[in-house]
């Protein structure tokens, strides 16, 4: 008889992925729906997960079909946190976890500098990056900002999940210049756009790929993801960048941080970019894929 892991190893190869992938996702499905350990896992039948068996049929059959396996089981597992997603949110990546490590190995040389670091993360998505710092970073106050009411619905329910305290605005950063108009008209304190010299680091993961670059993206991502939270227009692939940037040197104190997730076409071009701001010290970083996919740069003293 086979085991439940062989059958639902069979349907994801069925469906067209490779093996290695089927592998690992019959095993997170085992995990994360019927609670059992891969040692466990590989050997259980069909009568010992008989009471998750059609629920794990009909997951794997979704999967089969393209739909990303986070979505699917409905979290996804990010610098060791465990967080919600949606169709709403973008999954988290494994680059943006070298983003976070990059700023938590930055802070930890400033703690003498900034006691009491304040962090800003525009574009948060899920909350990952924002809630991944305020878990990982002793004593830090963070807020997090999305134009989506969905998304931000989400990233309050991951902070709650997670243990965390974030201060999460709805904000459109495109919408107007320096005023500070949020998103949707102020309710409570909590909306009221920050002062100058407000944050000591800021951090985005904003959409970065062309429209262009569509065509070239896998099924599951391009089908399923949220593409307001992807894509930029052909004509204007810095239009956040710049943006961000304009807004970094309001918000940041003097010598702050100023992090960035990119597109590794444009590592060079963003470099530029932040030159002209009037950035200093700007370093740019390869992922562990030998992408560029990380820059930060210092507001001067």
């Amino acid at each position: 008889m086979n085991s439940i892991y062989q059958d639902i190893r069979h349907t994801l190869l069925h469906g067209g992925m490779e093996e290695g992938e089927a592998k690992a996702i019959a095993l997170l499905l085992l995990e994360k729906v019927a609670g059992l350990p891969p040692a466990k896992a590989l050997l259980a039948t069909g009568k010992d997960v008989a009471c998750y068996r059609q629920t794990l049929l009909e997951l794997t059959a979704r999967v089969a079909e393209g739909e990303p396996v986070q979505y699917v089981i409905g979290e996804a597992d990010f610098c060791g946190l465990t967080f919600k997603v949606t169709p709403d949110v973008l999954i988290p990546r494994p680059e943006t976890e070298e983003l976070v490590r990059w700023i938590e190995e930055e802070l930890s040389t400033l703690n003498s500098q900034l006691p009491t670091p304040k962090l800003l993360d525009i574009g948060t998505g899920s909350g990952c990056i924002a809630i991944a710092l305020a878990k990982g970073i002793e004593g830090v106050e963070v807020e997090a900002w999305d134009i989506s009411e969905k998304a931000l619905q989400a990233a309050k329910e991951n902070a709650e999940r997670n243990g965390v305290k974030v201060c999460f605005k709805q904000m459109d950063v495109l919408s107007s210049p320096l005023d500070w108009h949020p998103a949707v008209p102020p309710q409570t304190p909590t909306q009221v756009p920050p002062q100058e010299n407000s944050f000591s680091l800021l951090v985005s993961n904003p959409p970065y790929i062309c429209e262009e670059e569509a065509q070239d993206m896998e099924p599951n991502v391009l089908n399923h993801e949220p593409h307001t939270a992807l894509f930029v227009p052909n004509e204007s692939p810095l239009l956040f960048y710049r943006r961000i940037g304009e807004l970094g040197m309001h918000l940041l104190t003097p010598g702050g941080l100023l992090f960035y997730e990119i597109n590794r076409r444009f590592g060079r071009e963003i470099v530029s970019l932040l030159k002209a701001l009037g950035y200093q010290e700007i370093e740019l970083r390869k992922d562990s894929y030998g992408n560029d996919r990380m820059v930060k740069a210092i507001k001067p003293q």
